[in-house]
């Protein structure tokens, strides 16, 4: 079963892989604009629930097994999930193909670049040397499971988080989990970071 550091890291593959697409159908002329909607929605909709995904299920968990900054890992993190969702939403208001499309789609891709190359050197590399692999093939079936519970953003908060806020909220939850002993299924349980 593969942990959840294998399944990110095949979700940045797939984002590197839509967005060299995209790149292919820009240079064409003239340009497909309906070929272009079609890599771009499921690859807008993929960032938007990657970044949810991670903060529900992966960095709360990092910040509890991190050795090296955890909690800068964290932070970093949630701001560049900030400036992946602006790009995206600037995207979906302005008209497919048009210059400023193409620009906000630019601005996602180079926070989420940015995100990705950080996330594979600090935080993913971080959480395999020291959380222990159950925790990680645990939290991958978890992570699978939110996507296949939500295939689309319908019904899911991809609004920014306040980085601090979201680093406060997750350590007092650690801090009372710590107080009555940690939880054997991996989670946090951390229900109430899902609509903030």
């Amino acid at each position: 079963m593969p942990d959840i550091t294998e399944l990110i890291l095949a979700d940045h593959a797939w984002f590197r892989e839509q967005f060299a697409a995209l790149d292919y159908l820009q240079s064409a002329t003239p340009l497909d604009v309906d070929a272009v909607e079609r890599v771009w929605r499921p690859l807008a909709t993929r960032l938007d629930l990657h970044a949810v995904a991670e903060e529900r299920i992966f960095y709360p968990q990092l910040l509890r097994q991190g050795a090296e900054d955890p909690v800068e890992e964290t932070l970093d993190a949630i701001g560049d999930h900030n400036d992946i969702r602006d790009g995206v939403h600037d995207a979906d208001v302005a008209s497919v193909g048009s210059a400023e499309w193409w620009a906000a789609v630019g601005r996602a891709r180079a926070a989420n670049d940015e995100h990705m190359a950080e996330e594979e050197r600090e935080g993913l590399s971080d959480f395999r040397r020291n959380a222990p692999a159950g925790l990680r093939e645990s939290l991958g079936a978890q992570f699978r499971a939110f996507f296949a519970e939500h295939p689309t953003t319908a019904g899911v908060n991809v609004s920014g988080k306040d980085p601090r806020q979201y680093v406060e909220t997750v350590e007092e939850v650690l801090a009372t989990d710590a107080g009555g002993g940690s939880r054997d299924d991996g989670s946090l349980g951390i229900g109430s970071l899902r609509g903030k």
